[in-house]
């Protein structure tokens, strides 16, 4: 079978699995805010219509300034991308033909911008046994051979998050080997306190990638940013295409940061949620990985080898989950299942229920 590269298509997993196309499917395989885009993104965008018949600021002055501000940086130290998927790709771009040090399982666009850019990899992996915690030591001893280490934090799929005393270790040790670490934080405002951005003006080995479509619940308008040290942003500012950001994207940007009290609702509802949802599943002899994101991987204990039939099962019953058949190490043996509404999360607990009654 040929699975989806990416969650939230149910559209495709209902052809796919033969499901009748109008058949109700709450969709938990796409990481993205259940509280949906803020109520006044809607009235903005329509005001903005006439943007659409100029060419954006390409400097996007604006949008950097907000951004700056927002994270404490200077405005030379952020890039606006379209989306977090061109900030990966430029981050790879920097590296061309050289030698990267990726952890595995972790999002799969970081090995195929490594790909597009003839760099070479070796994967790390993040084991379940250990909580799929960062093997500090054996890292360390690798960054002398490596141009660069990939990670992620929050972790795409694991959610787990590697501390900052280890990525300050990193960065230090970097700087011995010339070796750049690239932290994608494209998940890291559902988690308070949690971002490296006041890290970027002492660590001229940084780049942070960030992206604004999970939060606010807008990958349709592809929106991030990158930061990093002055002289790395303007050369990665020269690789980037003319106009990759279109108007809508560029003109919401400020809006989205001033509106502090949808974030902080958002990260109130996850915390809540979180903790209930998983307790709940765990308690049925389910695993469930050490996340402090707004997903997490789930595998069942008792029965590990039936993660495919657990996924039909789930489907069937109106639960889409994202596979992992493309995440390395986990090779299809786990589910990855977001945080979505009190509702919407009880509907799941109880068909984890029947299926253990089924099983």
């Amino acid at each position: 079978m040929k699975w989806p590269e990416h969650g939230g298509q149910p559209a495709t997993m209902k052809q796919l699995f033969q499901l009748d196309k109008e058949k109700t499917i709450l969709d938990f395989s796409a990481n993205l805010n259940p509280l949906g885009p803020p109520e006044w993104l809607k009235k903005e965008l329509n005001g903005q219509y006439e943007s659409l018949t100029r060419y954006p600021d390409p400097s996007y002055s604006r949008s950097i300034a907000s951004l700056a501000y927002h994270e404490r940086v200077g405005e030379g130290e952020v890039l606006l991308t379209n989306g977090g998927a061109e900030a990966i790709f430029l981050a790879a771009k920097y590296f061309e033909g050289k030698k990267a040090l990726i952890l595995q399982p972790t999002f799969v666009e970081y090995a195929r911008a490594c790909k597009h850019y003839h760099i070479e990899t070796e994967d790390i992996g993040l084991l379940p046994q250990d909580g799929f915690a960062l093997p500090f030591d054996l890292v360390m001893e690798k960054l002398h051979e490596k141009d660069v280490l990939f990670l992620c934090r929050p972790n795409n799929p694991t959610g787990t998050v590697v501390p900052e005393k280890q990525i300050r270790a990193l960065l230090d040790e970097g700087l011995k080997t010339n070796t750049y670490v690239v932290v994608d934080e494209a998940f890291v405002d559902f988690v308070p306190d949690l971002s490296l951005s006041a890290l970027v003006a002492s660590y001229p080995n940084l780049l942070l990638l960030r992206s604004l479509t999970k939060m606010y619940t807008i990958p349709g308008i592809r929106l991030g940013y990158m930061m990093g040290n002055n002289r790395l942003i303007n050369i990665l500012k020269a690789e980037q295409i003319p106009w990759s950001i279109n108007a809508y994207a560029d003109a919401i940007v400020p809006k989205l940061l001033e509106d502090k009290r949808f974030v902080d609702r958002t990260k109130l509802w996850l915390q809540e949620q979180s903790q209930k949802v998983r307790s709940s599943i765990a308690s049925m002899g389910f695993y469930v990985s050490p996340s402090r994101a707004n997903f997490y991987l789930l595998q069942d204990s008792q029965h590990p080898q039936q993660t495919d039939e657990l996924f039909r099962y789930l489907f069937h019953h109106g639960v889409l989950a994202r596979h992992t058949h493309n995440f390395k190490g986990l090779d299809g043996n786990f589910l990855r299942l977001a945080i979505r509404s009190e509702e919407e999360n009880g509907y799941l607990v109880s068909a984890l229920q029947k299926w253990r009654i089924v099983t």
